[in-house]
């Protein structure tokens, strides 16, 4: 088998295999976060460009903020956005900051 189909077909299977990799993770993202920061994580929804939420999918964007900063974030708040503290352990919220890293090309 050639090199191409090789990464093709592992490509393939790694997308198929991310949701359920994160399980809870996604689900957690897509309750909470994806309606801002949109369920490809490009923040290109509505409210994701009226708050000029971060585009994840882009490297130098996530290059902006450590795990700990964006942890921080997701359970306490930042501007307009609402803190999670009460609504996930701190397990989940950390579980986001890899479901978010994840989006990163």
């Amino acid at each position: 088998m050639n090199w191409k189909l090789q990464a093709s077909m592992c490509s393939l299977a790694l997308l198929i295999a991310a949701p359920a990799a994160f399980g809870d993770a996604a689900e957690v993202y897509a309750k909470n976060c994806a309606s801002c920061h949109g369920k490809d994580g490009t923040g290109s929804g509505t409210m994701g460009k009226k708050l000029k939420v971060k585009d994840y999918t882009d490297a130098k964007a996530q290059a902006t903020f450590t795990d700990a900063e964006a942890l921080k974030v997701i359970l306490e708040g930042k501007d307009k956005m609402k803190g999670y503290k009460d609504k996930i352990t701190a397990e989940e919220a950390a579980e986001q900051v890899k479901y978010v890293r994840a989006f990163k090309k």
